[in-house]
């Protein structure tokens, strides 16, 4: 390895150790699912990883009139799904926000959303001492089969 890549390896590493210093969470592979004339919710789903126990308190959007953190269960042979005042994110674990569990719902769609559109997302987090920041990312839409999530990049904190 010669001198100048080494440094521009590790030039992208601080980088990258610094806009994850600088982000409470870590926000990997978003996405949402497409929605049919008519419909008027759809969902939305990532992983989650934070440096520290945080919650997931809220969500904004302008792609929904209403937006919440909810939860799927099984109740016997029942699948139910409720509001969450808040997910706990554990420090330095991965959680999933995915199709049958955790996700963020969409209601009130305005209008349909299609496959390749792209949706913002204001993720609000809460720390243990009651302070709140905001994560930003970009959702891209994918059809209405789609259950796995592609990779993308993480959102920015504001």
């Amino acid at each position: 390895m010669t001198l100048r890549t080494f440094l521009a390896a590790a030039t992208v590493l601080a980088t990258s150790l610094t806009a994850w210093a600088e982000a409470p969470v870590q926000v990997d592979a978003p996405w949402a699912r497409a929605s049919v004339a008519g419909q008027q919710a759809s969902g939305a789903f990532m992983r989650l990883t934070a440096h520290e126990p945080l919650q997931l308190v809220g969500v904004r959007t302008d792609a929904s009139a209403v937006s919440e953190v909810h939860e799927m269960t099984m109740e016997g042979d029942v699948m139910k799904m409720r509001h969450i005042p808040a997910l706990d994110i554990p420090a330095g674990k991965a959680v999933e926000l995915k199709p049958g569990g955790y996700h963020i719902m969409l209601m009130d769609l305005p209008k349909p959303v299609s496959a390749g559109e792209t949706i913002p997302l204001t993720l609000v987090f809460e720390d243990k001492q009651g302070q709140r920041s905001e994560v930003t990312v970009q959702a891209p839409v994918r059809a209405l089969n789609s259950t796995m999530a592609k990779p993308q990049p993480h959102g920015h904190a504001h």
